[in-house]
């Protein structure tokens, strides 16, 4: 099912945890996560942390600015970068029972709820 505008409610308050980064699996498994409340998102995918605001348009994740922390974390920076970048570019919010996934141009993250 796709996220629709009345389906924001049910994302708000939900924790998730990255099951694939750009098709592959994330690099820290264990820190690899991404949460909701009612306006602010934030993710990590091990090392920096990541947050802004984030609403529903349609079917898109629409969000930011978004703040990062900016530490140097031996090879999990390239798994932030996509995650940033997918952020960045409003993704398409598809989510099915347990799963979500977030795709923009050459960009995708599955995650499952935590």
């Amino acid at each position: 099912m796709t996220m629709t505008d009345d389906a924001a409610p049910r994302l708000s308050a939900t924790d998730w945890r990255f099951s694939a980064i750009d098709g592959a699996p994330p690099v820290r498994p264990d820190r690899a996560v991404m949460s909701f409340t009612q306006d602010r998102l934030s993710a990590n995918v091990g090392c920096n942390g990541l947050g802004g605001h984030w609403r529903l348009d349609g079917d898109r994740l629409v969000g930011g600015p978004y703040m990062s922390t900016k530490m140097f974390c031996e090879g999990v920076m390239e798994q932030e970068n996509a995650v940033s970048a997918l952020l960045a570019a409003n993704p398409t919010v598809i989510v099915a029972g347990d799963r979500m996934t977030l795709t923009a141009p050459g960009r995708s993250a599955e995650l499952r709820r935590d």
